[in-house]
This record gives structure tokens, sequence and C-alpha cells, in this order.
């Protein structure tokens, strides 16, 4: 097992990504503390960990708000006695025109997909440091390499996310590595509020793949990044995209 005996806090694992990165971890070992904001979702993931023979538990938090934060660390702690993987992977989709993007909107935007990874980060690493090793990953997005219509604050946000896990890498460094995943098109709820896969065929056809990602392609690679396998890998920001950005 990759991850036996280690601590991980996935945030946004209610559903897509984060929940098939917390089954896997669960698999390779962890103990898995599944965030999102939806309980009962939350609780299918922790009891589909349970019922294979693994170990998590849920926490109902807002990342994206300081005080949901602490509340998150503080009960890993109490449950877990540490933190050794933080894959901050709570995202939010913005699909106003530049001309249409309202503050309150932008601020969300920001809140949820970079500010909310920077709270986390400033709480765990301490405990990381003082135990002399630790991996964050965050989800960054094909969007943090370049520019789409439509989708200004959340391109700015990625690209944001991928400035400040290099940044993270620099400072959090030795014990404590850093890197960014940047999917592509992933088949989850996020593409499914633009469309779904029939929206974005010209993604498809223009992918070496010739095909929609899967959570899993995503949760393999966070698993990677998490485990020994990857120890010389830092500060980098990995397009998991079926060749879409070549």
């Amino acid at each position: 097992m990759k991850l036996k005996d280690k601590v991980a806090i996935v945030t946004g694992s209610t559903s897509g990504m984060g929940r098939a990165t917390a089954v896997l971890f669960a698999r390779e070992g962890a103990k898995v503390v599944v965030t999102g904001r939806n309980e009962e979702r939350a609780k299918a993931v922790v009891d589909q960990i349970k019922s294979e023979g693994f170990e998590a538990m849920y926490v109902i938090v807002d990342t994206s708000k300081i005080e949901d934060v602490q509340i998150l660390v503080d009960k890993t702690l109490e449950a877990y006695g540490t933190v050794d993987v933080l894959f901050n992977n709570a995202g939010a989709l913005s699909m106003s025109p530049l001309q249409d993007v309202s503050m309150d909107e932008w601020d969300n935007i920001f809140c949820v997909n970079v500010k909310s990874a920077l709270y986390l980060v400033q709480k765990v690493a301490p405990i990381m440091k003082a135990k002399g090793k630790g991996v964050v990953i965050n989800t960054a997005s094909v969007a943090s390499f370049g520019a789409h219509h439509g989708f200004a604050a959340y391109v700015s946000s990625k690209h944001a996310m991928a400035g400040l896990s290099k940044s993270m890498a620099w400072e959090l460094g030795p014990e404590i590595r850093v890197n960014a995943i940047a999917p592509g098109l992933i088949h989850t709820a996020m593409v499914d509020s633009i469309g779904g896969p029939s929206a974005v065929q010209g993604m498809i056809d223009n992918c070496p793949v010739k095909r929609v990602g899967l959570p899993e392609d995503i949760a393999n690679v966070a698993l990677f990044l998490a485990s020994d396998d990857s120890s010389f890998i830092d500060g980098q920001v990995i397009k998991v995209d079926g060749g879409f950005e070549i």
C-alpha cells in the first residue's frame, strides 16, 4: 500500500475527482478525511470506503471560510492526530463573460479556487514541518496555461493556483513537496453543468486520445504525487488532459 497509515485530507471529495481520489487513497492505506458541503454525499463516500474495510471520516465545511478551515483541521487532529497529505481539490466554475463578471462572483471564485488552498496550507504546513515530511497537491487546470472566451474569472483563478503552487513549493521545502494537477476535460458534475461531453465535442476531437477523462484518471495521478514514488517531483503543474494542450 502506497499510503499505509498516512492521514489525508481531500477537499471537494463528495463527488467527481475528489471522491475518486478519496476512495483510492483509502484503498492504498490512508485514513481519509472527506470534506464538502453536502452531508448526504459525504456520508455516502465514507460509507463506501468503510464497506471496503478501510478508514475514513467526513467533515462538513465550506473551505472558502477560514473559520471552517480551522474546524476541518481541528477535527482531523482530534480523530487521527496528524496530517500527512493535503489535496486541495475544492473548486467552482464561472462562465460569465469578462464584461459581465460581478465583483461578488469574482471574489467567490477566488475564495473557493485559491484562498481555500492558502488557508489550509497555512494550517497544516506547521504540522507537516514538525513531522519532517508532508505532501500538498493542488487542483489547477489546463486553464492555468491558456484562456477561453467566457471564463475570465475561472481562468484567472487557475493561473493563480499554478503560481501559488510553485510559491508553496519554494517556501515549504524541503520537508513538504507541493505539486498541482491540471485536469483537462474530465467527466464530472462541473462538465455536466456546461452541457456535458456533447457541448465540448471540439475538445474531444482535438484530443489525441479522443475521449473525455474520468475522475479515476485524476485520482491515479494524485496517488502518484502523494506517494514516495514522486519523491523528486516538486513545484510542478502536471497536465492530465489526454494531450489536449500539446
